[in-house]
């Protein structure tokens, strides 16, 4: 029986591949276009087209922030945003909360809505310590 295989992304080069998932003493794997280093998305990840590249700048925003595309026990990843607005609405969310960006990224609703310069007129309040 075959072993599964996982997701890899070259973010220059705004390609996808999938290979065996990374065993014990595997190396770092590379783009076989430009050499450069790829990143580990995980198996339940589905590219956007090359030519999308506000998908692409989107996606280069959530895997810095450290989000992956792992299944889940349910059997997928979550939410994930794939416009730069849902991005750019969970950031300032993010900035206004102290939320860790990698967290709000991931949010499927958010209790408030920034307005249209990323400000919002009422974020939540963060809870007093006692």
């Amino acid at each position: 029986m075959a072993h599964g295989k996982t997701s890899y992304v070259c973010l220059p080069c705004r390609a996808s591949y999938k290979q065996p998932y990374p065993g014990y003493h595997d190396h770092d794997r590379v783009c076989p276009r430009c050499a450069e280093p790829l990143i580990h998305v995980g198996s339940a990840f589905a590219a956007p087209k090359r030519r999308d590249t506000a998908a692409w700048r989107a996606l280069s925003v959530l895997l810095h922030a450290g989000v992956r595309f792992h299944k889940s026990c349910c059997g997928g990843p979550g939410y994930r945003p794939r416009t730069l607005s849902e991005v750019r609405e969970r950031m300032a969310y993010a900035r206004a909360t102290g939320e860790p960006f990698a967290q709000a990224l991931v949010r499927r609703d958010l209790p408030w809505q920034p307005d249209s310069k990323g400000r919002s007129a009422a974020p939540p309040k963060r809870p007093l310590l006692s």
